[in-house]
């Protein structure tokens, strides 16, 4: 999709078209919705395809106009780290801006469990505030950090270990995953 983006751009300018975002056209989420959307259809059969396109983010920024409309366009999208591939998390998965538009609709009981979505919520939060701590030790020092800062730094270190960081050949369902919370 970068490529295709980009090569739209390179052609919107030969057109000398006016730029958008970036020096990309205006028009760049519609056509980029039209391929991701044709990409899902099947004519003749009902039901629905799930396709999982890769998409380089340049520089690693999520706000390039690329990843940015793509995250309007799809239903969620998995946000793979490389600070966590180089910390050796594995997988180097960026909960806080993944992302599943659909997930309300494919949890609780019946589906997975009755306390996936209050687990859920929980870890996330939690997991977000860890984060933000660890920005502010590096400024200001673990000494300057309060108990409770340093008891969500070690629930921080924890949750990447534990319940992020699995084996290469670790298989987990997400029953074991919503233990692992309690």
């Amino acid at each position: 999709m970068s490529s295709y983006a980009d090569a739209l751009r390179e052609v919107s300018a030969a057109r000398e078209e006016v730029p958008g975002r970036r020096g990309f056209p205006g028009y760049m989420y519609t056509t980029l919705a039209g391929i991701y959307e044709r990409a899902g259809r099947v004519l003749g059969r009902a039901g629905s395809i799930t396709q999982i396109p890769i998409l380089s983010m340049p520089n690693d920024d999520i706000t390039h106009p690329i990843p940015d409309l793509t995250g309007y366009i799809t239903e969620g999208q998995i946000y793979v780290d490389r600070q966590l591939y180089n910390r050796q998390l594995y997988p180097p998965i960026n909960i806080l801006p993944s992302l599943s538009r659909l997930m309300k609709n494919a949890i609780g009981e019946g589906m997975t469990r009755k306390d996936h979505s209050g687990v859920s919520n929980q870890m996330y939060a939690a997991y977000a505030i860890s984060r933000d701590i660890l920005a502010m030790k590096a400024v200001v020092g673990e000494e300057a950090l309060s108990s409770e800062d340093l008891l969500y730094l070690e629930f921080l270190e924890k949750f990447e270990k534990k319940f992020i960081c699995q084996g290469f050949y670790e298989t987990r369902d997400i029953f074991q995953s919503l233990d692992l919370c309690w």
